[in-house]
């Protein structure tokens, strides 16, 4: 094996996870996770055994992956989500985002494989995209420096029902759709942060804001952050009746008359101005609230209206007493889950591993976003200065904040620079051979 050790806190961090697992794999994960940080060009599962100095277990490899996708998934992400919140303790409330996205895959022998809706066609235009959707589970955290983050937690991969005949009958999953994904990841977050003292935010663009996912938030006592559609069907709050003049029946939960999103965007009274943290920066928004019912709700929601400079938005969160302030910024920050779905692709090859079971594939993406986290993980306390020495680009703009490619970069010197020197010993290095060596070890990343 290398002799390559990881800095603190993620060695401890690592050995957790290792033991969680079987005996018989449990001393690959280090092997593999330094592999995954120092694999280089296409980030096949060979490329990650290779890099890990272990290409001669690589059937161990392959069944590591495949326990990672399908026996601790979910206690591999637990043990992550509580050393979050040990690290990088909440404001008022826990937020947290949850989105899906696709990941590119070739070949009919691939396992879960589907034609699916693409998100972000780009200039080619292309409406669908042949390959996995994950539903992703994300917390959202800002950093003085880099802003806002979303650091992945937990990913499950969308088979459509037509694709699950393809699959062998003594490995095929259950059909599930991204909505059951969502209220099971809903359940998973509420179960391991029983014990928290402030709220918990879920934050989800429109196609998760439907009946079953308010349904299960409600059900864990979870606030729900969303879009909603222009022409929803609100109703406005019915009046509370004392008791002693109720008659025969339960009280109405919802009211009689509809309100009118679009009538209200265009009423030129009751816009006011709020100033919120969104998109790295501080700004002022024109909004106007109000609380409604709305059935897939299931009750009454606070309804915010933001007049954009291309038109109108209309957001709710269940928490009727929430603040505007918090809804703006939480919606805003949900954005922050789709740059690192971009970042996981680009710089941790999420996509690439080339593999064919489901369960392998399940396996090496949550390993992608969990080497994230890690690396994010690892680089909250560092000095930005330390982390992107840009000393040798006088051309790149200084001001800009730290990428997470950077971030990966210094803690691949920092173990290449450790391990380097921990096999050099105590013997005098003369000065000549030690600028070539950190010059070299500059360059190997």
């Amino acid at each position: 094996m290398l002799p390559l050790e990881l800095p603190e806190p993620l060695g401890h961090f690592i050995a957790t996870f290792a033991s969680l697992l079987d005996a018989r794999h449990a001393d690959l994960l280090e092997p593999l996770f330094m592999g995954t940080l120092l694999a280089r060009g296409r980030r096949t599962a060979t490329a990650w055994f290779r890099a890990g100095d272990f290409a001669s277990e690589f059937r161990r490899g392959y069944t590591l992956l495949g326990t990672l996708g399908r026996r601790w998934l979910n206690g591999f992400a637990s043990s992550l989500l509580s050393r979050l919140k040990c690290a990088i303790g909440p404001d008022r409330f826990w937020l947290f985002a949850l989105d899906d996205t696709p990941t590119p895959r070739y070949g009919p022998c691939v396992e879960g494989a589907g034609i699916h809706h693409n998100p972000t066609p780009g200039p080619t235009h292309q409406r669908y995209v042949y390959g996995h959707v994950w539903v992703t589970l994300a917390r959202v955290v800002r950093h003085p420096d880099c802003h806002t983050l979303a650091l992945p937690l937990l990913a499950d991969l969308y088979i459509r029902r037509a694709d699950l005949p393809k699959i062998d009958a003594d490995r095929r999953p259950a059909f599930h759709t991204k909505l059951d994904s969502a209220v099971e990841q809903i359940h998973w977050l509420a179960q391991r942060l029983d014990d928290a003292d402030v709220p918990i935010w879920l934050a989800v663009d429109g196609g998760y804001s439907k009946q079953p996912v308010f349904q299960a938030a409600r059900t864990a006592q979870v606030v729900l952050v969303g879009r909603v559609p222009c022409n929803a069907a609100l109703y406005d709050v019915p009046p509370v009746v004392p008791a002693g003049q109720r008659g025969p029946g339960r009280p109405r939960k919802y009211g009689q008359h509809r309100l009118s999103l679009a009538k209200r965007a265009g009423h030129r009274q009751g816009w006011q101005d709020v100033q919120c943290f969104q998109y790295q920066q501080r700004v002022t928004k024109r909004i106007k609230t109000f609380l409604a019912t709305w059935r897939p709700a299931g009750g009454v929601i606070r309804v915010v209206l933001v007049d954009e400079e291309d038109g109108w938005r209309a957001y709710c969160c269940t928490d009727p007493d929430a603040r505007v302030v918090d809804i703006l910024e939480s919606v805003a920050g949900r954005t922050a889950i789709e740059q690192t779905f971009k970042e996981v692709k680009e710089v941790e090859g999420a996509g690439q591993q080339q593999l064919r079971y489901w369960v392998a594939n399940a396996g090496a993406f949550n390993w992608c976003l969990w080497n994230y986290t890690a690396v994010e993980w690892w680089a909250w306390e560092q000095d930005a200065a330390t982390l992107a020495d840009r000393s040798d680009a006088p051309w790149d703009e200084t001001e800009r904040r730290v990428s997470h490619a950077e971030k990966r970069k210094a803690l691949q010197q920092e173990c290449l620079q450790a391990g380097f020197w921990r096999t050099w010993g105590d013997q005098p290095c003369p000065p000549k051979t030690q600028e070539l060596i950190e010059l070299l070890l500059t360059l190997a990343v």
